[in-house]
């Protein structure tokens, strides 16, 4: 894993000596997602610099250094991620006439460009990237994003110069940069906690989307962004798994969806580097570490968080998981005096406004698992494609008996559960029968409340999803937010049947919330500590058998991820891991009213929210006494506010290139 980073003049003006310098800039400022080489290469003909920080995984030494020239010097290339099919890839081409100096999958890709050009190599190499090619043929830079999303790359015009790197810090190593904060896409983050690919949270600046690609010629002088074309289309790629024969036999469909999962993760267990896995307890992290164990030979590093609070705590279920299988398995314990210790990094780790609250035990396992291993294995990708959240499990099913009703009568019965105490809710759940009782009863009821006060599923989908409802309201100077659509073709749910809600549910998911979120957080976190993430869900194969699945296999009586289920109890006793969905969150709601409180009191406070000229103070001092009084549990939006507000501090000074506009 790496990090690039690399600049393209258009006057071609800047001597070799100025575009190194800018491009070194850059690529100092991503140390942390490659500690172990640099390098820049730069053609001042064509006022091209492309940097390079490398993190040793496969293909250590100078044979794999970046950035890359192809055999004939018409590639050149600086890489972040890896391939997995580089066996057969090398094979292919080297039948083909291809030789290579060494094993790195750089070398591969770059090979794949020599022989088959852009387009085809993109086809064809299965893995996880965000790469710059540049072309001294045709003088063109090509920008290009995996499939899933799961490595980062911006891009955009920065003091009159086009740039790209996989993070925004490297952006404010340019002179002239010109940081102007987009107040529309300040409060899209407050709805979603993340800023949703393609938007930036600075203005002129984009997130390529995955499965893109974006060219820029040498010259081009426009200020314009360059328009991505995909080369890669979840949405036509689900369209094509569906239309292979259904996997209607549960047995053939278990064997060969065992198969295809094993073969993803051995492929990702390939390393000249230690490798481990992190592991929540929970069906999708077990069942990875289950197959890894069968293809080692020693006992696979688990890594898994542990909390005080036992509504959030899942270390008990990874610690049995872990003891049935035999790995060798670490648990850390977060309090919220961590919290402490990790929100001055928050900003600097996400420097873009990023406030799922799962980040924190996301970094402090990363930071556990950094001091034994170099790549970690997830099951990151298992919840999109096998209707893994409990909103696949119970909005169709909440929609099929409440929809009928009058909206009138829903909202009102919606709207008097949402103003039910958190305290009320959770005293009086615990009286009833544990037959009926529930994780996080308040939380639960709350969402409730929001269905059912929809007028849509689309509206149910969007409040399910948002944390802030009305965030323009909030932002100064903001404007009102799209909703997020539930497939990419059309938000009508009129006349959809229970199948198809959760089925476009997780189109969705599988094409925002995965990428723009689960992902953004792992990359960031693990990042941070030089710690390579592999996720065998996000394989094209493995994505074709979970779409061809009918949806009885993924939701069967209540219960999801059904299928993964019957795979996992040939591996793990279901004891050990029926359990309700969890998640990965901490106990913010009553961090901030405990340990926290004095901390985000001052973040909070009218002169704070005043200091940037961004937010109305009002309704977030209305949320915060709300909170602390427990008459609503915001705890989740607060802390979007808290997150904004250190970022605005480490980011908005004058030397980071000016505030908000």
């Amino acid at each position: 894993m790496c990090g690039i980073a690399g600049i393209l003049d258009p006057a071609a003006s800047s001597g070799a000596d100025e575009l190194r310098s800018r491009a070194d800039s850059m690529a100092a400022t991503l140390e942390h997602r490659g500690p172990d080489d640099t390098a820049t290469w730069v053609d001042e003909s064509a006022g091209v610099a492309l940097a390079h920080r490398r993190l040793e995984v496969v293909g250590r030494g100078a044979q794999g250094r970046q950035p890359m020239l192809s055999r004939s010097g018409r590639w050149v290339v600086s890489y972040n991620g890896e391939l997995y099919n580089v066996p057969a890839l090398r094979t292919r081409l080297e039948s083909e006439g291809a030789s290579f100096r060494g094993s790195s999958d750089t070398e591969v890709l770059v090979a794949g460009l020599e022989r088959w050009g852009l387009a085809d190599t993109l086809h064809r190499v299965e893995g996880m990237f965000a790469f710059a090619a540049w072309d001294a043929r045709t003088r063109r830079l090509h920008l290009a994003r995996d499939r899933f999303g799961e490595k980062p790359l911006y891009y955009g015009w920065a003091g009159g110069q086009f740039a790209f790197a996989s993070e925004l810090k490297a952006f404010h190593a340019l002179p002239r940069f010109d940081a102007v904060v987009d107040r529309d896409v300040v409060a899209q983050f407050l709805r979603l906690s993340c800023v949703p690919a393609p938007d930036c949270i600075y203005r002129g600046l984009a997130k390529l989307r995955p499965g893109s690609l974006v060219t820029v010629e040498a010259g081009t002088r426009s200020a314009m962004l360059p328009d991505p074309v995909t080369f890669w289309s979840a949405e036509q790629a689900i369209d094509d798994a569906c239309r292979l024969p259904p996997l209607d036999d549960d047995r053939e469909a278990a064997e060969l969806l065992e198969a295809t999962l094993s073969k993803s993760v051995a492929a990702r267990m390939l390393a000249d580097v230690p490798v481990g896995a992190l592991l929540s307890g929970g069906i999708d992290s077990s069942l990875v570490v289950a197959l890894m164990q069968q293809h080692g030979d020693r006992p696979v590093r688990t890594f898994t968080v542990a909390f005080v609070d036992q509504a959030f705590d899942e270390s008990t279920s990874a610690a049995a998981v872990a003891t049935h299988l035999g790995t060798d398995h670490t648990t850390v314990e977060m309090l919220p005096r961590d919290v402490f210790d990790i929100i001055p990094r928050v900003p600097e780790i996400w420097d873009e406004p990023f406030s799922d609250n799962s980040q924190l035990p996301s970094l402090l396992v990363a930071q556990v698992a950094r001091r034994d291993v170099t790549v970690a294995l997830s099951g990151d990708g298992g919840d999109e494609l096998f209707a893994g959240y409990n909103r696949h499990a119970w909005l169709a099913r909440v929609w099929r008996l409440a929809g009928p009703a009058p909206h009138r009568l829903r909202r009102g019965v919606g709207g008097a559960m949402r103003r039910l105490p958190p305290g009320a809710i959770d005293a009086v759940a615990t009286r009833l029968p544990s037959r009926w009782q529930v994780r996080l009863p308040s939380t639960k009821v709350e969402k409730l409340g929001r269905v059912l006060e929809a007028s849509t599923v689309q509206d149910a989908y969007d409040t399910l999803r948002s944390h802030w409802e009305d965030p323009a309201a909030v932002v100064l100077g903001a404007g009102g937010q799209p909703a997020v659509p539930l497939d990419g073709r059309n938000g009508s749910t009129r006349g959809w049947e229970a199948d198809d809600i959760t089925a476009r549910l997780l189109r969705s998911d599988l094409m925002t919330y995965l990428p723009d979120d689960v992902l953004t957080k792992v990359d960031r976190a693990a990042m941070a500590v030089s710690l390579e993430t592999r996720a065998p869900f996000l394989d094209r194969d493995v994505f074709e058998v979970a779409w061809r699945l009918p949806a009885r296999s993924k939701v069967r009586d209540g219960t999801s991820k059904w299928m993964l289920r019957q795979v996992l109890d040939r591996h793990v006793p279901a004891p050990l891991v029926e359990r309700p969905k969890m998640g990965f969150g901490v106990p913010m709601g009553s961090w901030l009213r405990g340990p926290l409180r004095p901390w985000a009191e001052d973040v909070l406070s009218p002169a704070s929210l005043n200091r940037y000229d961004l937010l109305d103070p009002e309704p977030v001092r209305r949320a915060w006494q709300l909170h602390v009084t427990g008459r609503r549990d915001l705890g989740d939006e607060l802390w979007d506010v808290l997150v904004l507000q250190a970022w605005m501090e480490r980011w908005s000074s004058p030397s980071a290139g000016g505030g908000p506009s």
